[in-house]
């Protein structure tokens, strides 16, 4: 999982995060394949895009439907940070229930792994 985290930290270093100076990366493993992705804030808030949905979607667009690792990492992050702090937000995690099996290790820099189901519990399912 290290070399995962590794691209997640690498991804974070190209985000775009003028207004939070919070840049994060995310990296998912699908297919075999790892795919990455950055935070891309927007002056109008509600148009940032999140590290780990961009990861997923990029997966997603390359024809993968099924996640089978992430790792997400939040670079300017206090050393001190709260767990809290670091933890995907409540879309990111309603994205990765859609793409992953409930007992994903989720790998969150300076926190360790926590399975999606304890993230996200009672995750919202249409199937």
């Amino acid at each position: 999982m290290s070399g995962l985290l590794e691209a997640a930290r690498r991804a974070a270093e190209s985000a775009y995060a003028p207004y939070s100076h919070f840049r994060v990366g995310a990296a998912v493993r699908a297919g075999g394949t790892v795919f990455t992705g950055c935070n891309v804030e927007n002056a109008s808030y509600g148009l940032t895009i999140c590290a780990e949905r961009n990861a997923i979607f990029a997966a997603v667009a390359a024809g993968h439907r099924r996640i089978t690792a992430i790792a997400l990492s939040c670079v300017d992050a206090a050393a001190d940070a709260p767990a809290g702090s670091l933890m995907p937000c409540g879309a990111c995690r309603q994205v990765m229930a859609e793409f992953a099996p409930p007992d994903l290790q989720v790998t969150i820099d300076r926190v360790g792994t926590v399975p999606l189901d304890a993230l996200l519990p009672n995750a919202f399912r249409l199937t």
